[in-house]
């Protein structure tokens, strides 16, 4: 008998963990978080004389569905819902799957300190079940206010979340301290040389002005990946190709100028695994190889689900022969935390 057969919690997580990995709408996976922890913050024989006396639907987050799922798995049946979501889950994509074994973690992931849906103890529960070595933890900077941005003082406080979960986990997963930082109009970070400073991981990502002409938004690119912190750049052309917000064009710049930039002083070109994103296009992602640029392959979940996101990057890598070698989400993490600690400014 598995955990989610036994535990309504375990059966209720893993019912969101798999809307989030195909983008299911938000209210529905809110529903199951929110059940989640109001049967985790609830005893156990309280929860069963609920369940006996039809009253589960007075506690705060509990629905119908919610409590049919409750139901099941206190009286030692796997729920329905959850047996049907198993049953069509399947891989994300076809292809890749070596490579995507061989990730070790992700260097771009958001919590509900920004614009992300779960708590960081959420999205770290999650990384570990799913075998991570590490995660970097990048919520959005200050200029990104509709995403909530972290202010330095807000980051501040979040670093020393960040050292409190480490020091309650076993080893098996190191949480990296890191950010999302915008890249402004000038190519300056958006955040402290003294904040970037204490950071493991920094990557940098254009968010405003995408239609800026192609000489500025290279010049402001280039600029950004020059500067000593910056070990990513995220997403490069910033384009959507589906989804709930519409389709976006990529941003026009010189590919060539920023990726041997991105070469030339060590920061990895980011492959974006979002669906929606698929950020660089093949193209670009072919001309960053040729260059002889470094990749990180990142799932930029916004939810604990979304972690699963993986499995589009590796299939791209995969499929247009990126060496394993020069993905650095594959190395072991002090490779990586050396790498990230030696930009050439």
């Amino acid at each position: 008998m598995n955990q989610t057969s036994q535990d309504p919690v375990a059966a209720l997580r893993r019912i969101a963990f798999l809307l989030e990995r195909t983008l299911a709408d938000t209210f529905k996976v809110k529903a199951f978080r929110s059940a989640a922890a109001t049967v985790l913050a609830t005893d156990r024989a309280e929860l069963v004389e609920r369940a006996d006396s039809g009253t589960l639907r007075q506690l705060p987050g509990i629905g119908k569905a919610t409590e049919a799922v409750v139901v099941d798995v206190l009286g030692g049946r796997t729920p329905a819902y959850l047996a049907e979501l198993e049953r069509t889950a399947g891989p994300l994509v076809t292809g890749g799957e070596e490579l995507r074994r061989r990730l070790r973690g992700d260097l771009h992931s958001h919590s509900d300190w920004s614009d992300g849906g779960s708590p960081i103890e959420e999205m770290v529960m999650t990384a570990v079940e799913m075998g991570h070595e590490y995660l970097a933890l990048t919520d959005h900077s200050p200029r990104l206010t509709v995403a909530n941005g972290l202010s330095a003082s807000r980051l501040s406080r979040q670093l020393g979340v960040v050292e409190a979960i480490n020091s309650h986990l076993d080893g098996g997963l190191r949480l990296l301290k890191g950010i999302e930082v915008d890249i402004l109009e000038d190519g300056a970070l958006d955040q402290s040389e003294d904040m970037l400073g204490r950071l493991d991981v920094v990557v940098a990502s254009v968010h405003s002005k995408l239609r800026m002409d192609r000489a500025s938004m290279t010049r402001r690119m280039v600029a950004a990946v020059r500067r000593p912190r910056t070990n990513v750049l995220g997403h490069c052309t910033g384009r959507l190709v589906r989804g709930g917000r519409g389709t976006r064009p990529p941003s026009e710049f010189d590919a060539d100028q920023v990726f041997t930039a991105c070469r030339d002083h060590g920061v990895a070109v980011e492959i974006n695994s979002r669906p929606e994103r698929q950020d660089p296009p093949d193209d670009l992602l072919l001309l960053a190889l040729e260059l002889g640029c470094l990749f990180s392959i990142d799932s930029d979940a916004h939810a604990p689900g979304q972690l699963d996101f993986l499995d589009y990057g590796a299939m791209r890598a995969h499929s247009l022969g990126v060496p394993t070698d020069r993905i650095v989400t594959t190395w072991p993490l002090p490779r990586l935390l050396e790498w990230a600690g030696n930009q050439t400014g």
